[in-house]
Order: C-alpha cells, then sequence, then structure tokens
C-alpha cells in the first residue's frame, strides 16, 4: 500500500498538479493605449488556395441573407475598430481609363458602408495589394511593378491614389489608415501585387505620401507592411527627415509566427522606429487548418505584440472565408457559403447565403473583443518569470475597470497568481477551443488565484 501511496504522491505531487506563476499588476505604471483590433474582408473573389482573380462574384457581406449579415456584424464584428480595405483585390473594379479604383459589382460600396456603420467599425485600413491596370508593368493586377519610376508619372500616380481615397469617402467610407502596397518586397504572381525594390518603395511613397496627407491629415500613414521600419525601403524614408514627418508607424507581417518570435526577437521589431509605433497588420495561418493549438498561439501573438512591442494595435486577416476555398480555416473566423457552392459534402451544415464560427480561430480573439475595449491602457505586469507557453496581459478600460487576460499551452493546468494592487471583485470567464465565454464566478481580495487548463485563455474583469 505504502508503493501505491507513493506511486499516487509522484503522479498527484507532479505533472498532474498544477505549475504556478506569481505577477504583480502594476496600476501605477501605465504603457500604451490599445487602439483595438482589426480583420480583413473579402468583399470579392478570389481563387481556391490563392489561384487567380474569377470574374465571379463571391463576396461577403453581398453573399449574405439579410439575417446572417445582421448576425456577422452583430456577433462577429462588433468590437473590432478596423476594417482592412485590400485595394486592387478585394476592390478592383476600375474606371474606363483603368486610372482609379471603383466598385466592380453593383452595391459593393453601399455593402461596405453597411458593415461599418452596423457593425460599428471606425474606419477602414485601406491599402493596395495592386494599383489599378493603368499603373502597371503588367498591365493586369497579378504580377510586376509600377511601369515608370520618373517624378511626372509618380507625381500623376500620387494623385490618382488620392482620388482613390476620395471615391471611398463619397460613398460613406470612413478611411482610417492607408499604406502604398501590401508586402512590397514580394510579388505574388498568381493574384493582385506590385512588387518594390527599396529604392522604387521609397520613391513612390516619397510621391504619394505628401499628397494623401495634404488630402487628408487625420489618416494614419504607415510603412511597410512586411517588416515595418526594417526593410530597404523604411531604411531610406528613415533617413528622409521631412518623408519621415509623414509616416505615422511601421506595420509587420509575421503571418502564422510562434508568438515566442515577439519575446526572443524583440530588438528586431523595436529598433530603429523612429519613436512611431510598430504593429502587426496581418495575422492568419498559411498552410494547414484552425488547430487546438494555433488557438493559444494566436491569442498570445496579440498579447506579446502589445506586451514586447508596446504595439497600439493587432489584425487578424479574414472575417469570413468561402467554404470552397482550401485556405479558408488557417485564414478565417468563420465560412460562408457562396451561392454557386453545390457541394454540401464539405460543411454541409451551412446552407447557401449562412455563414459559421471556424471556432478555434474565432475562440482566440473573441475575449479580447468583448473584454478590451478601444483606447484601454496597457499596465506594466511584474513576472516572477517570463514564461513563453503562461502569458499575461493587463489594463486599464477606459471606464477606469482592472482586467486581465492569461493562458496556458503548457501541457499541464497552470495557477496564475496575480496581485491587482487593492481590494477587487475580479468576474473571470474562459475559452477554449471548443468553448466560449465560459463563466468561472467571483473572487474578491486584493489577488486573483486563477487555475487555468491546457489549452485555455482566462478574462478576469474588474465588476
Amino acid at each position: 500500500m505504502r508503493t501505491l501511496n507513493g506511486l499516487l504522491c509522484v503522479v498527484l505531487c507532479g505533472t498532474a498538479w498544477a505549475q504556478e506563476g506569481r505577477y504583480t499588476i502594476r496600476v501605477d505604471q501605465p504603457r500604451q493605449t490599445i487602439w483595438g483590433l482589426g480583420f480583413e474582408i473579402q468583399s470579392d473573389s478570389i481563387g481556391s488556395a490563392n489561384q487567380g482573380l474569377p470574374e465571379k462574384v463571391s463576396a461577403v457581406p453581398h453573399d449574405l441573407v439579410a439575417a446572417e449579415r445582421a448576425r456577422l456584424y452583430g456577433e462577429m464584428l462588433k468590437g473590432f475598430r478596423y476594417c482592412r480595405l485590400a485595394m486592387g483585390l478585394y476592390l478592383r473594379g476600375t474606371d474606363a481609363a483603368g486610372k482609379h479604383v471603383v466598385e466592380r459589382y453593383a452595391g459593393q460600396m453601399r455593402d461596405l458602408k453597411e458593415l461599418q456603420e452596423t457593425a460599428g467599425v471606425e474606419g477602414f485600413a485601406v491599402e493596395y495589394w495592386s494599383p489599378t491596370l493603368y499603373w502597371k508593368s503588367t498591365g493586369r493586377y497579378q504580377g510586376g511593378t509600377l511601369k515608370s519610376f520618373d517624378a511626372a508619372f509618380l507625381a500623376e500616380f500620387g494623385e490618382a491614389l488620392v482620388e482613390d481615397v476620395r471615391y471611398l469617402e463619397r460613398h460613406g467610407l470612413k478611411v482610417a489608415q492607408w499604406g502604398l502596397q501590401n508586402e512590397p518586397p514580394v510579388d505574388h504572381g498568381i493574384y493582385s501585387t506590385c512588387s518594390y525594390t527599396g529604392p522604387q518603395y521609397y520613391a513612390a511613397m516619397k510621391a504619394a505620401a505628401p499628397r494623401i496627407r495634404a488630402a487628408f491629415p487625420k489618416i494614419f500613414i504607415h510603412a511597410d507592411s512586411w517588416g515595418g521600419q526594417s526593410t530597404e525601403g523604411s531604411k531610406l524614408i528613415r533617413k528622409d527627415a521631412e518623408l519621415l514627418k509623414l509616416i505615422d508607424g511601421w506595420t509587420w507581417h509575421r503571418i502564422g509566427a510562434d508568438s515566442n518570435e515577439m519575446i526572443e526577437r524583440a530588438a528586431l521589431f523595436n529598433e530603429g522606429a523612429e519613436g512611431r509605433p510598430v504593429f502587426n497588420n496581418e495575422f492568419e495561418y498559411l498552410k494547414g487548418p484552425a488547430t487546438d493549438d494555433r488557438f493559444v498561439n494566436t491569442a498570445q501573438s496579440l498579447m506579446n505584440w502589445f506586451t514586447f512591442e508596446n504595439a497600439p494595435a493587432w489584425f487578424w486577416l479574414h472575417a469570413l472565408k468561402p467554404t470552397y476555398n482550401a485556405e479558408a480555416s488557417g485564414y478565417a473566423l468563420g465560412f460562408w457559403r457562396p451561392n454557386d457552392d453545390e457541394d454540401m459534402s464539405r460543411m454541409g451544415s451551412i446552407q447557401k447565403g449562412h455563414w459559421a464560427y471556424n471556432r478555434q480561430n474565432w475562440h482566440s480573439l473573441a475575449g479580447f473583443l468583448k473584454y478590451l475595449p478601444w483606447d484601454s491602457v496597457r499596465l506594466q505586469v511584474e513576472e516572477d518569470e517570463v514564461r513563453k507557453d503562461n502569458r499575461i496581459l493587463a489594463w486599464r478600460t477606459p471606464a477606469g475597470k482592472l482586467a486581465f487576460a492569461v493562458t496556458n499551452r503548457s501541457g499541464r493546468p497552470f495557477e496564475f497568481r496575480v496581485d491587482t494592487g487593492r481590494e477587487r471583485r475580479m468576474f473571470g470567464f474562459r475559452y477554449t477551443p471548443a468553448e466560449a465565454g465560459i463563466a468561472l464566478g467571483a473572487q474578491s481580495g486584493a489577488a486573483v488565484k486563477a487555475t487555468v487548463p491546457n489549452l485555455a485563455i482566462e478574462f478576469w474583469v474588474e465588476q
């Protein structure tokens, strides 16, 4: 019996028991204001696995029946601050001369305005995957670069980009952010793209950014939607004092990266920022479906950008992807069935014009959208050890309430002992890959003791 008891002690006192960590929220040490989260919307078609630009219209909210539109706006998109708008890709109609972006199908602009107003999105983060055909070396959206980089051509190009923003605003869209080019060093070839060398990107920005700023003084201009301030083009901008004045922030794509990267490579993301914020404006998983492990990794990516890079924002990629797109599971928070998808053997519970959650991806973000209001202020947290599988993010809401999020992907339960600074009543909510918003009850006192199971996120909110 003593041997059995000894064996039981090894099990219960070892891996089966929760590890623990101690954390102190420094309410006296506020950090950056967190503006909020962003998403992208597929408001036109793209081929499965990103292969080509079909002529058919396969888009949201266009394809959704009225009740499903309302559910999308009220259930999923409520809480997001920004909608990333892919110019030349998901908004790719052109005028007769091919110089300006316009809607490609009737009602596209009306749909985007409806999304903005009904979901409560503050504005669109407008960015080009490709300028329109007139400006391209290829004469089409796929591949190539600008057809000229001489001063007169770039001046005309810059004026055209200003007119594109005016077109959006005339149709009621509020433009909050602007970027010249998605992933400028990359030629994707099979879908809309426009690649730039470093000097080319610098020259185009030097022509476009002053015109955008003069026409729209409040728009947030960023560079370079790939490697932030570290790329060759951004380094040239940083050497140009007058152009640098127009750059409000640096944007990165760390697509599907392990959240550890934000800790281990913090110097890369923070150095050379010239006093401007840095943030990730695209995150998804390029290969493979949503998984339970990715559920936690996504949340930790967001938390670590805010904690170790002092980022003010963070963007997921797509709200919804079509049921027949091969990349949908890794890319999207949910799926919709377009009207031309007759294959009910795939996601057969989703009817045409309807959508469903991609729960592992959605549950990664749902709690942040609910409990991290726009313009909350991050609070410094002292950790007894910086654990890469057990992260914490704390903030004060605009209403003055304390809240924090904690995660666990360590493979066993983990106990967070969190000192909140004074007597409080905190209420907990748990998210897992399968369940959202599980009520954990209240704890009163100056500290919270939260035992978080493996592959879970918890939010503790002051009452």
